[in-house]
């Protein structure tokens, strides 16, 4: 029997995932169990999921390429690679923010959301490693990306937590 995953979309990526143009791909980065790969899978999407751990990943579907890769150590598998959507969530690895951006397609969407400064006071990831400084994501699409919403805040939806997202767009 396959398991289920035990989290849903996040809700910020649910609010915002319709505005990725639809005849794009989707690439879903530190993608876990899969949570939104799926979703987006299910909207029609060809995704590609992409994790250094991918035995997590749960209900792999037709339209999903998943890549086992280590994005920390290893060269950026996407180069030259553009796509319709790109979806972070709950990961920091600042070296990549440039080559996440740069991603994006023309009309494309970079969806992002992860821990900032200040969750060190709910737990994990508490080390400033992992912790995004403020406005740091609306400094990295700076000159790229046209932001469409961005959030630095407290919130308890899964758990308490300080988040930063944000949604940008590469114009046309």
């Amino acid at each position: 029997m396959e398991s289920t995953p035990t989290l849903a979309p996040s809700s910020w990526v649910l609010r915002f995932a319709d505005i990725i143009p639809k005849n794009g791909s989707v690439l879903d980065v530190a993608c876990g169990e899969g949570r939104h790969a799926r979703m987006f899978a299910a909207m029609g999407f060809a995704v590609v999921a992409v994790d250094r751990d991918v035995s997590a990943f749960v209900g792999l579907a037709e339209n999903i390429t998943l890549i086992q890769a280590d994005l920390e150590l290893n060269p950026w598998p996407f180069e030259n690679r553009l796509f319709a959507g790109v979806v972070v969530t709950n990961y920091l690895h600042r070296p990549l923010l440039p080559l996440l951006v740069s991603a994006v397609a023309r009309g494309g969407v970079l969806i992002y959301e992860t821990f900032a400064v200040g969750n060190e006071k709910f737990g994990r990831p508490s080390r400033a490693d992992f912790l995004l400084q403020p406005n740091e994501l609306l400094d990295a699409v700076r000159g790229e990306l046209a932001v469409v919403a961005y959030e630095n805040i407290f919130t308890n939806d899964p758990k308490p937590a300080m988040v930063q997202r944000l949604v940008a767009t590469r114009k046309d």
